[in-house]
């Protein structure tokens, strides 16, 4: 992802690598040297290179710095702002896929910059591909992101968002809903406690509160035989599964111990 011929050239800059490289480690950056190169070759200008160190100091994300997080081998544009995707989220991307066809209905709720659709739609070919999410910033963003694979984007809560000639039609639904208990927040790395917006990360008292919206409501927009996936942690994995049963689907758990995440899926009977 990294163009080093493009480095290379910029090194002419005559701007020491290393320097850059102790700030950002001075800074509490764990992969500075990796994050010196990305930084490099983002940079258009000497100016813009140190003006990029600086925000990266101060603590604003790589990815909001770079403006592009690496998620499933591709570039997806992150917004100041917009939740940054996480490389265990493609495990959801898996287990959709898994359960995706050719010309499959899918739907990406809570879709943040779009990482999922667009990572789905450069999987599994021919999708129609549906995604939402009520924050107009990540909107905006998704909606750059999935133009070049055909995806439509809804601004609003959930369900409300999307068109009703969906009902009944979608084959694949995913939400990667906000899961982190509200009392938890506070113990987030400042990059996504500071730099995120609170609604794509709090998930209420016990942080299923969007999973149990999205549970309850599912039956009536999924296909006979559809799935709904959603990413949780290890711990609520259980309660989650619950809320699905209770929802009238078809839970099951799958795990991946490398990427530390866990996906629960519903099918709808």
């Amino acid at each position: 992802m990294i163009n080093n011929s493009s480095i290379q050239e910029k090194m002419k800059w005559q701007i020491d690598e290393t320097i850059i490289v102790s700030r950002l480690r001075a800074a509490g950056c764990v992969f500075a040297e990796d994050e010196a190169r990305m930084l490099l070759s983002a940079a258009c200008s000497p100016d813009d290179l140190m003006a990029m160190v600086d925000r990266r100091s101060a603590g604003l994300p790589l990815e909001h710095v770079i403006g592009w997080a690496e998620f499933c081998g591709q570039r997806i544009m992150v917004d100041i702002g917009v939740f940054v995707p996480r490389h265990r989220t493609e495990f959801l991307v898996l287990q959709a896929a898994l359960r995706a066809h050719s010309g499959a209905v899918v739907v990406d709720l809570c879709c943040g910059s779009g990482a999922v659709g667009t990572a789905l739609c450069t999987t599994v070919e021919r999708i129609e591909l549906h995604a939402a999410d009520i924050d107009p910033a990540a909107v905006n963003c998704a909606r750059r992101n999935l133009a070049a694979v055909g995806g439509n984007v809804y601004e609003g809560d959930l369900y409300d968002a999307l068109p009703a000639k969906l009902r009944g039609r979608v084959d694949v639904l995913v939400a990667n809903a906000p899961y982190v208990p509200t009392y938890a927040i506070k113990m987030l790395p400042p990059e996504a406690r500071i730099h995120e917006a609170r609604m794509a990360l709090d998930g209420g008292e016990d942080g299923l509160d969007i999973q149990r919206r999205v549970a309850a409501h599912a039956p009536f927009w999924l296909a006979q035989g559809g799935c709904l996936l959603v990413e949780t942690s290890l711990r609520q994995a259980p309660q989650t599964v619950q809320i699905f049963a209770q929802s009238g689907l078809i839970p099951q758990v799958a795990r991946s111990e490398e990427r530390d995440a866990t996906v629960v899926i519903g099918t709808m009977p």
